[in-house]
């Protein structure tokens, strides 16, 4: 064992207290697993725009007790430098049903208090989306969730909110980070094993009967509250997760009938039994058991949350009695086109300006999204903004379009079935947009059409824009980085895919490159969204009105692409986008090559 390895040992068991943790650094040590521990141990999980999230295992790279409490602490310490009165105004924290999400919860808690923080502690689990609603509404300084979302099971996250109640950003995420870092000795005055007394004198508040009555009475607004609606069964999973107890909530808040759940993901069970990755977004795998109670209950509908509620897949009973899942832009397109016909509804939330002039309505997707929403705003004439990936950037987007221009928000989304319906609270909430979409649903039964149906008709408005976004495994970041330098080819990039002499239309008329800031899109060829050069992301423009993005996950271990093309005739569309995600896939991406691992049901 080298010195260095154990005097990593020795600085992780001077700090850690907890035992599990403790016995498997000790145990590693034993066995003489030096390349395990330099893993675990020589380099520190870093906290970004996302917060934190990882495998939850001893070391100083993943979520433990002792990770949890550093980035309590340095998020303690840069909130009291940076936001006044920050003590008195408080933190809301807010958990899910995984494994130790309620002991890093009291983690925070407790480090807050020994700070003197007032702290809205949820004395149960919650969906996202209830931190990011209960930050303003309590008027708290921050928020921080503990969560990993849709990641697998063995995963936990710490994620922050501001007091707005955006997901946080640049530059916050560096100065908290390097607050960590000068933070990582555990306060001595800290009891993070104290059981939590809720009361006056220890300032820890359960906020949770307070913001579940408010946050039900302000999403009211967007219900069209229409008799006009079929009395058909929805079919409803929280996926093992947390939002069964809250999506009834939004039901009655609507005055919808109850859904019919799916009995064996109704109730929150860390450990996800019955799929193998807890993402509705991964399709009819996922869906498996949600179809087989909506043909046994003869509905047509299902809505599924992933396991903190923050994101919404859909699925429908086409008439040829197959089950289609819808992908996050055909439902974000057709949440858009709701919010845009009952736009009356969306005039009077928290602080949207309540002008009717079209050109005053606001509507945002991220720029690997659809590029239909675009085309819908240039036909209708409501505000289009285009973003980057994640809603760290929708909401901030949205938050400060109405502060500063006196805009009408309506609606946001991002591709991976993320949905911002109106302005009640700034981040994607599954919770309220599950019973908007049931509304939504319901009302075209009763007219005779379906979900399916009517998002043919806007294709028959505004044109075929059919994608197929997919993803591979890439597990090690410098072959992240490899594979696009090699797309990058020191600034000669390709001008063509497939065969020069027969796809013309898949000739690159413009390349935007959001890590280097390269888009020949402009005379200076300066990329005009925001550039990272830590974050791999290029987009290629096609000849044809078609569009590829190549982008690093942020979250995951993923390379994601995503192919859209678009025109008047479905099958001329169809066939185009195949052959496109066939060249990008074999022409840039290269699996074999690369050595990239495929999802397991493809």
């Amino acid at each position: 064992m080298t010195e260095k390895i154990n005097n990593l040992i020795n600085q992780w068991l001077k700090w850690d207290k907890n035992e599990t943790t403790r016995k498997e650094i000790e145990q590693l040590k034993e066995s003489n697993n030096e390349k395990e521990l330099l893993i675990r141990l020589e380099e520190r999980i870093q906290f970004g725009t996302a917060g934190l999230r990882g495998a939850m295992k001893a070391g100083f790279s993943c979520m433990n007790d002792l990770t949890v409490t550093q980035a309590s602490q340095g998020l303690c310490e840069y909130v009291i430098e940076t936001i006044e009165q920050s003590k008195s105004k408080g933190v809301v924290i807010g958990y899910d049903g995984r494994h130790n999400s309620y002991t890093f919860a009291k983690i925070t808690a407790a480090t807050f208090q020994s700070k003197g923080f007032k702290v809205y502690l949820f004395s149960k689990i919650v969906p996202t989306p209830y931190v990011a609603f209960a930050v303003p509404n309590l008027k708290a300084a921050i928020g921080v969730m503990i969560t990993a979302s849709h990641n697998p099971k063995n995963d936990n996250g710490y994620k922050v909110y501001w007091e707005t109640g955006c997901q946080i950003n640049t530059p916050h995420d560096k100065g908290i980070s390097k607050k960590i870092d000068e933070n990582l000795e555990p306060w001595s005055n800290v009891n993070t094993t104290a059981d939590i007394k809720y009361d006056n004198e220890s300032m820890i508040i359960d906020p949770l009967s307070t913001i579940s009555e408010l946050y039900n009475t302000q999403i009211k607004q967007y219900s069209i509250r229409s008799s006009e609606l079929a009395d058909e069964p929805i079919v409803y999973t929280a996926m093992h997760g947390v939002g069964g107890v809250y999506a009834k909530m939004a039901f009655q808040a609507f005055q919808l009938k109850p859904f019919i759940p799916v009995a064996q993901q109704i109730e929150p069970d860390a450990e996800f039994p019955t799929v193998t990755y807890p993402n509705p977004e991964e399709g009819k795998g996922a869906l498996k058991l949600s179809i087989e109670t909506a043909e046994a209950n003869k509905s047509r509908l299902i809505l599924a949350n992933d396991p903190d509620a923050d994101r919404l897949a859909v699925a429908e009973k086409l008439e040829d009695g197959t089950w289609k899942v819808f992908n996050g832009n055909e439902i974000g397109v057709l949440l858009a086109d709701w919010a845009w016909t009952n736009r009356s509804t969306l005039t009077n939330g928290g602080g949207s300006n309540t002008t009717l002039d079209n050109n005053k309505y606001l509507m945002i997707n991220t720029a690997v999204s659809s590029a239909m929403l675009k085309t819908m705003s240039e036909k209708e004439g409501f505000i289009h903004q285009e973003c980057l990936t994640g809603f760290k950037w929708i909401g901030n987007a949205a938050y400060n379009a109405i502060k500063n221009d006196g805009v009408t928000f309506l609606f946001g989304y991002e591709e991976a079935i993320g949905f911002q319906y109106g302005d009640v609270s700034f981040d994607k909430d599954g919770v309220r947009a599950a019973a908007i979409f049931a509304e939504f649903a319901l009302s075209l039964y009763k007219k005779g059409s379906s979900v399916q149906g009517h998002l043919e008709s806007m294709y028959k408005r505004y044109g075929y824009h059919i994608s197929k976004n997919r993803y591979f495994f890439c597990y090690e970041s410098s072959k992240m980085v490899s594979i696009f330098n090699k797309i990058r080819n020191d600034g000669k990039y390709l001008t063509h895919l497939g065969d020069t002499n027969n796809d013309e239309q898949f000739t690159i008329t413009r390349i935007r490159d959001l890590t280097t800031g390269y888009d020949n899109g402009y005379p200076d060829c300066k990329a005009r969204l925001p550039v990272s050069s830590s974050t791999q992301m290029i987009t290629f423009y096609f000849k044809n009105g078609g569009i590829a993005t190549l982008r690093g996950s942020g979250t995951e271990p993923k390379l994601k692409y995503y192919v859209e093309m678009i025109g008047e005739v479905k099958s001329n569309v169809e066939s185009t986008l195949a052959k496109a995600v066939e060249l990008v896939i074999n022409q840039l991406l290269k699996p074999i090559e690369n050595q990239l691992e495929p999802p397991k049901d493809d």
